[in-house]
């Protein structure tokens, strides 16, 4: 299938006007200018990749740490009519049977691949591993210190499937546990009350990630640069970022592509099971929270993840001044390399998986595709 006249964002992180074509669910063809005749005319709307969630926790009402069937494939179902093609849904601080079962329900899902779901292409275990100080809505009844046994069982249990471990560097055996842990998969820095020292130790230990920057971590501070400070100056660290307009002021997020550039930022949603649902109670990691005017807080007021999907959180980062360029890759190309699926998804070029959002001037999605199927819900078919 030939899609043409259309602006297509290239492996160069740019727009181009071009055309592209489709077969057996992948990119066949990337091109510039004009194309032959029949096929799609898309009259100049713009084509970007899926969006890539590597820090979801639920929407629909479900929760993956619920560890239902039913549930993961609903949160697949209404993340696909959003525009995100790919995700890593992450688990909460809990027992670690509770997180088998939920890990094994990942497993199930990756392997079915049911079509016009959005592709489950790991797991962020976020937790046990952190700060009581700073662990938010995380549950302190389950907090641990990092436990490299704990973490290869849920590992093996999930057969590969976790792609990003988070740990509070501060912790006794932090280091040692980021050295072992580094060698299968991506190690963040999250929940934490590290200093700076701490914070580097653990990225020159192999840490290459910081879990939603700005929070559940000490500001940066002129004489105290803290988490913030140690993963900026360090280019091997990409951090994530919550654009849900709650989380972090527009300002925070200018500041912080401008601290980290755009080959190193990483838009997440962190959503919970109240995304995509009306205002009311609902759970997250078996703590009540309730949402409220868009934002989510436990019974006492701190934050618990977010009620919003991240292709509304990619449009905000484009409201909030962040070029279009470096917000698209934020949202598709580097989350992608953090899961270490960048030769599968999150970009356009012939052999990878036609997983693609055509959208308007103004970013307002027209269709999403996955596997060069239409996967939206609305009119369409094979690509």
């Amino acid at each position: 299938m030939l899609f043409k006249n259309a602006l297509i964002y290239g492996a160069d992180f740019r727009f181009h006007p071009g055309w592209l074509t489709v077969e057996g669910g992948r990119f066949a063809a990337v091109g510039a200018g004009e194309a032959g005749a029949g096929g799609t005319d898309l009259a100049g709307a713009r084509i970007i990749p899926g969006l890539v969630d590597i820090h979801t926790h639920g929407n629909s009402g479900a929760d993956f740490s619920d560890g239902s069937d039913e549930g993961l494939r609903r949160m697949a179902a209404y993340l696909a009519s959003v525009g995100v093609t790919s995700f890593a849904p992450a688990s909460m601080t809990l027992p670690e049977e509770t997180l088998h079962t939920a890990f094994r329900t990942a497993v199930r899902l990756r392997g079915a691949r049911p079509a016009g779901l959005a592709k489950l292409e790991g797991i962020q275990m976020e937790g046990p591993f952190f700060s009581e100080k700073r662990k938010g809505a995380q549950n302190g009844a389950y907090l641990r210190n990092p436990d490299y046994d704990f973490f290869k069982r849920l590992y093996d249990v999930s057969e590969g499937l976790v792609r990003i471990v988070d740990l509070a560097p501060e912790l006794p055996g932090s280091v040692d546990f980021v050295r072992r842990a580094s060698a299968l998969c991506t190690v963040s820095v999250a929940h934490t009350e590290a200093d700076y020292d701490a914070a580097r130790a653990a990225f020159d230990a192999g840490a290459t990630h910081v879990t939603h920057l700005f929070n559940a971590m000490p500001p940066l501070r002129h004489r105290d640069p803290g988490v913030i400070g140690a993963a900026a100056e360090n280019d091997r660290v990409c951090a994530e970022l919550i654009c849900d307009g709650h989380h972090i002021h527009p300002s925070a997020v200018r500041a912080a592509f401008r601290l980290f550039g755009g080959a190193r930022m990483c838009l997440i949603s962190d959503a919970m099971s109240a995304c995509g649902m009306p205002e009311g109670k609902y759970a997250l990691g078996g703590q009540a929270v309730y949402v409220k005017n868009g934002l989510a807080t436990l019974e006492n007021g701190t934050i618990a993840g977010a009620a919003s999907d991240l292709y509304t959180d990619f449009l905000n980062a484009v409201r909030f001044g962040i070029p279009p360029e470096d917000a698209v890759r934020a949202a598709t190309w580097n989350p992608a390399c953090e899961i270490g699926r960048q030769r599968e998804i999150g970009s356009i070029e012939a052999g990878k998986c036609a997983d693609f959002v055509v959208c308007a001037e103004d970013f307002r999605r027209l269709a999403v595709y996955i596997d060069g199927v239409r996967a939206d819900g609305k009119d369409g078919g094979t690509a």
